[in-house]
């Protein structure tokens, strides 16, 4: 995957086959400096698609406003992930990973595992299977232990579960203020 090519479906395909037929060696021979474009259009494409086919199957009545959450939140999560499990790793580790290096880790793993997670209950399986690529990014292209990638994919998820945990009574709040000025 050389890191000075412009970004193509072809590019696109490319990666997308090879971390689905050999996960190791895709993330061994990721380049040291790799930058935000590639994995942000790699993860920016499938993101689309996911997308689109949420919108499509579930029959949206405002399918434009319904896809572009689903898009923002395709994309955002994994922002949100890669910084929670980037500043886990600080934490925890003396590691010098840049987090462009972390971030295409985590987009490319969540590329792939976005193309199969709109189908209803595949969520048990590309959650664990996203979580699984990650690991391997981070001992393959980062150089950690087994041990010191669960570290941080345990940390990183128990962390992203109690932040959604604290937003629950913050949206209830806002819906009822919302159902209460609707209903004047």
């Amino acid at each position: 995957m050389p890191g000075t090519e412009k970004f193509t479906f072809r590019f696109y395909f490319s990666t997308l086959n090879q971390v689905l037929e050999k996960p190791k060696k895709f993330f061994s021979t990721l380049p040291q400096e790799s930058g935000f474009k590639k994995p942000l259009a790699f993860l920016s494409v499938s993101s689309l698609f996911f997308a689109v086919a949420c919108t499509v199957s579930g029959m949206c009545q405002n399918p434009f406003l319904t896809g572009s959450i689903f898009l923002i939140n395709a994309i955002g999560m994994v922002f949100i992930s890669a910084g929670i499990g980037y500043m886990a790793m600080t934490m925890i580790m003396e590691r010098n990973v840049t987090f462009t290096r972390f971030f295409s880790i985590y987009a490319f793993s969540a590329g792939v595992t976005l193309l199969a997670s709109w189908i209803p209950f595949f969520i048990w399986l590309t959650e664990p299977w996203k979580w699984w690529l990650i690991g391997t990014g981070l001992t393959k292209a980062c150089g950690f232990s087994w041990k010191q990638a669960c570290l941080v994919i345990g940390v990183s998820i128990v962390i992203l579960v109690l932040f959604f945990k604290s937003l629950i009574p913050v949206i209830f709040y806002v819906r009822s203020l919302y159902l209460d000025f609707n209903s004047f």
